[in-house]
């Protein structure tokens, strides 16, 4: 009697850049359970593939044209889709793992990891289970003994929303400019600008610029 083929799960990859979809992709159709059925490169265009793509698992970045992937989870919870998200990102998860498990993300690992870490990670999400590093649990775990706010910066105080304006200043984003890409008012920003000020206790602009350009040089030094 000829074996059947065991069952692949179908997963969709959200990423703005072609080159790491394509590796993700090809890491994950040389698996014997797993096949990529669909990419999109940004939020709006990954929640109008769900319809017809219908997969297992969503693999998401955080850095995405627009909107990131912390609130494409929540456009996905919005609009009642209900797919398990996997962050797969560059980005240090010392900052970005736990607000993005808050959002509704059942796991979080980085593109630097072992390409068996990333496998792991999908199939440990597939079984209904939360995936995070080794190092990230011990923080966790860290925090729960020392109390809730034990050990967190003013940066991991900041909004989801805050910490995108955030990034984006330290990018070398202008006011307006991050108004286009966010999609929001300048007033909107303004207002953005200024409780970072006040939570991050910078007394003005010039400031603010500073202390954003040299955390976005920290996190790429981080990340290398």
């Amino acid at each position: 009697m000829q074996q059947r083929s065991p069952v692949k799960r179908r997963v969709a990859i959200v990423d703005d850049h072609p080159i790491v979809r394509q590796g993700i992709s090809q890491l994950i159709d040389q698996e014997d359970d797993l096949v990529t059925c669909c990419q999109a490169s940004g939020a709006q265009e990954a929640i109008d593939l769900m319809a017809r793509c219908v997969p297992d698992i969503l693999l998401v970045d955080i850095s995405l044209d627009g909107i990131s992937g912390i609130e494409l989870i929540k456009m996905l919870r919005q609009h009642k889709i209900k797919v398990p998200v996997l962050i797969i990102s560059m980005h240090d998860e010392s900052l970005y793992a736990e607000r993005a498990l808050r959002s509704g993300a059942k796991g979080y690992v980085m593109k630097q990891e072992a390409t068996e870490k990333v496998l792991t990670a999908i199939r440990q999400v597939l079984r209904g289970e939360i995936y995070l590093s080794e190092r990230l649990q011990g923080k966790i775990l860290q925090r729960v003994i020392n109390g809730e706010e034990g050990g967190l910066s003013a940066i991991d105080l900041l909004s989801d929303r805050e910490l995108e304006v955030f990034r984006l200043i330290g990018h070398g984003y202008s006011t307006s400019d991050i108004g286009r890409e966010l999609k929001r008012s300048v007033k909107t920003v303004e207002t953005h600008r200024a409780h970072l000020k006040d939570k991050l206790g910078l007394k003005n602009a010039a400031e603010l610029t500073h202390f954003a350009v040299q955390w976005i040089e920290q996190e790429k030094s981080n990340s290398n």
